[in-house]
């Protein structure tokens, strides 16, 4: 041990008290001063363990409701004097303020009054003022004091204090301190953000963001990439909230694969299926029952379906199950999975199965943040979606109900496909989807390409089907692509100086076309 402090006095002040009774035990098993506040300190004497409540030290009571109660010399004092300073130790001394080892404090839980919906007053008293001022004081001296603030480490505090005669070493009080400062921030960037929300800002002057519980991955995107999951807190139903009841440990690309077969899915109005490979839609359909619309999902694209993700958006039932199992997957995601479907799906062991309990709302405003050079993009998450009465018709033959009905699947599958998309989709399946190509006749085409391979000696799918396309054709040559595989209706955000052009292509080759005056570039 380098530069062990000996602990002989501790404030420990804490909301949380879990695993409380088990830390003070060790403190007093090596006969450690433990000074306490209010309920903290009825619930270790209520626990048999000696206490001396801060009133005692400060010689002034706590007031305003516990507002203010550590917020006093003798307290901050005992924790921030140095040690090796000679003017500290004396001012220690003429103050009569005995010295503080270890802090162990919990914050008043701010963060769960958010989560559970409760209202501005209440979370406003849920903001901890003298917590905060203690946790700071402390990692700031770290030299020569330890802060502990996660229950998480308890047990190994505990562990190094019975394994070496009540003493920490320096970097372990390093560690811990790093770990204090990060939580606090994280405190704060809650509270802040809620301000914010409180306050209508549209474009807070500083943007913080804050993230806990690290999942340590196998790897990134890549074996020589290092991959770590955090999570925000953010109660969204998704990867963060789910949870796994089989299978090998998510990866990196397990996990922005799930992310975006869950959110895609969700957009379906009829028990549907998402099969996703390398964060792109390979087949999406919906139908009367999930096994229709994994069949119908799944003949697509059976090539890319092979090791990707399936997204349902209802209970995943015994057959959807008994068909899943017949390629390989990496993982399947539900709301909830049977009882039936978890002993068909338990014969793939490797297969990750997750329950998220419930669906994202595509509609619901949130933040998009992507990291680049010296700076952070931001942008709201495309939760646009369009309704049958927004469709303009701009073409001499309007959609039949058929059509209208699968325009609006198309479109809102494009949604989650990497631009440029185009996405054909006949009887609420889709039959072709071309994503992320630099041109949008590129994927006009390789969509068409696919739902021929798909087809083999037969008729493609894409032969009275219709088409989406993510943003406008700049030129007429995307939709006579789509024309040749046989779409019958087009939809798409329109705004192109050529629009004009385009829509006379269509009429000539009598195609219904919308347009939605939304676009929804994906990148």
């Amino acid at each position: 041990m380098s530069d062990p402090v000996r602990v002989r006095r501790a404030l420990v002040s804490v909301s949380d008290k879990s695993g409380l009774g088990e830390l003070a035990a060790t403190l007093a098993r090596h006969h450690v001063e433990i000074i306490s506040t209010g309920g903290t300190a009825s619930a270790l004497r209520d626990a048999g363990v000696a206490v001396v409540d801060v009133a005692e030290r400060t010689g002034f009571p706590e007031m305003l409701d516990g507002r203010v109660k550590t917020l006093h010399p003798h307290i901050h004092g005992a924790i921030l004097a140095r040690r090796d300073d000679p003017d500290h130790e004396r001012a220690l001394g003429e103050h009569a303020i005995t010295p503080i080892d270890l802090v162990v404090v919990s914050l008043y839980p701010f963060e769960d009054a958010l989560r559970s919906g409760a209202d501005p007053e209440t979370c406003t008293e849920q903001i901890d003022i003298g917590g905060p001022a203690l946790i700071r004081a402390a990692a700031k001296n770290w030299r020569a004091v330890a802060v502990v603030v996660d229950v998480a480490d308890y047990a190994a505090v505990g562990a190094e204090l019975d394994a070496h005669a009540g003493c920490l070493s320096l970097a372990t009080r390093r560690k811990l301190a790093a770990t204090a400062f990060a939580r606090t921030a994280a405190y704060d960037a809650a509270i802040a953000a809620w301000m914010s929300e409180q306050a209508q800002e549209e474009v807070p002057r500083r943007l913080v963001v804050a993230a806990a519980d690290p999942q340590v991955l196998r790897y990134g995107e890549n074996p020589h990439q290092r991959g770590l999951f955090y999570r925000t807190g953010d109660e969204r139903p998704g990867v963060g909230t789910a949870r796994q009841i089989q299978g090998r440990a998510l990866s990196y690309n397990n996990l922005n694969d799930t992310h975006a077969a869950i959110e895609l899915v969700a957009e379906l109005d009829r028990p549907g299926i998402a099969i996703i490979k390398h964060a792109n839609p390979c087949g999406v359909a919906q139908a009367d029952s999930l096994s229709d619309a994994y069949e119908r999902a799944f003949a697509c694209d059976r090539t890319s379906a092979f090791g990707g993700i399936i997204a349902a958006n209802r209970t995943l039932d015994a057959d959807t199950a008994g068909r899943i199992i017949e390629i390989l997957t990496e993982v399947v995601v539900a709301p909830e999975v049977s009882p039936e479907a978890r002993e068909i799906l338990a014969r793939r062991k490797g297969l990750r199965i997750l329950e998220t309990g419930a669906l994202p709302d595509p509609g619901a405003s949130g933040r998009v943040i992507r990291q680049l050079a010296g700076g952070l993009l931001v942008q709201d998450r495309d939760a646009g979606r369009v309704g049958a009465d927004e469709l303009r018709v701009v073409t001499r033959r309007a959609p039949c109900a058929r059509e209208r009905a699968d325009l609006l699947m198309a479109f809102r599958i494009a949604k989650h496909v990497m631009s440029n998309a185009i996405v054909y989709v006949r009887d609420g399946a889709s039959v072709g989807i071309g994503a992320g190509q630099m041109s949008r006749v590129d994927s006009a085409r390789i969509a068409a390409r696919k739902a021929r391979d798909a087809a083999g000696d037969g008729e493609p799918a894409t032969v009275g089907s219709v088409v989406a396309s993510d943003a406008f054709f700049p030129f007429a040559d995307g939709l006579l692509a789509a024309v040749e595989a046989g779409a019958t209706a087009v939809i798409q955000p329109g705004g192109s100086v050529r629009d004009d052009e385009v829509i006379q292509t269509a009429d000539a080759h009598d195609i219904a076309m919308v347009m939605t005056g939304i676009r929804h570039f994906r990148h």
